[in-house]
């Protein structure tokens, strides 16, 4: 059990960060003292280096195979990652009163709604996306539960966001969720050359990802 430790640990810090600093008294707390621009800052990078740590102590614990790799594994990886990082492109900054992670909700154009005419949760289909890409390839018990934790996550997830913001808007939820999907599933974008501008930094946010994958976690996506 001790080789497990460093994986154990590294979960449960992720979990205890990823809950405890988002829920009263003390997100409040944190938003008076950082402001919200520095608490937004401090937690996002707080949350990119535990999970670092998670990923690396998954590599680095007992290696228990449940299915082997194959290279097919690898060209489902590359198409769903670029899934990834376009709905990525195409939701973040985007006003999304129904959901998390978006920018100002009072800018949002329920008759303009973007990639929310097809999912309202876009952040959480983009996580459950990359769980599974990365689950394909990585068959041994410790990226299986680690992969396969996060994509059961996004997967419920949407129903306990959807829950809370019922709570919070009350009648508004459901009026906006009415108008949304009214809207046609294929209809002119709000501006092209935002569209094509959140396109292109999905696909910058691709090459990137190929290219610093190898120095980030010693395996190219490519090979």
């Amino acid at each position: 059990m001790a080789d497990w430790a460093e994986f154990a640990l590294a979960f449960a810090v992720f979990l205890v960060t990823h809950s405890v600093p988002i829920r009263p008294p003390l997100r409040p707390i944190l938003i008076t003292r950082l402001g919200p621009r520095g608490f937004t800052l401090a937690y996002s990078a707080l949350s990119l280096g535990v999970l670092a740590w998670l990923i690396a102590a998954a590599g680095r614990a007992p290696h228990i195979p449940l299915w082997y790799w194959a290279p097919w594994q690898n060209h489902v990886t590359l198409v769903l990652m670029l899934l990834v990082c376009l709905i990525l492109g195409l939701s973040i900054t985007r006003p999304n009163p129904l959901s998390f992670g978006g920018g100002a909700d009072d800018r949002f154009d329920p008759e303009r709604p973007g990639i929310l005419r097809l999912v309202r949760h876009p952040l959480l289909l983009a996580l459950a996306l990359w769980a599974t890409a990365h689950l394909i390839p990585n068959g041994d018990l410790a990226h299986v539960l680690l992969f396969g934790s996060f994509a059961g996550f996004a997967l419920i997830g949407g129903r306990l966001v959807d829950r809370r913001k019922q709570r919070e808007l009350g009648a508004r939820w459901h009026r906006l969720r009415d108008r949304i999907a009214a809207r046609p599933v294929i209809s002119q974008p709000a501006s092209w050359t935002q569209l094509l501008l959140r396109l292109g930094a999905g696909l910058a946010l691709y090459a990137a990802l190929l290219l610093a994958h190898p120095w980030l976690f010693g395996v190219s996506p490519l090979s």
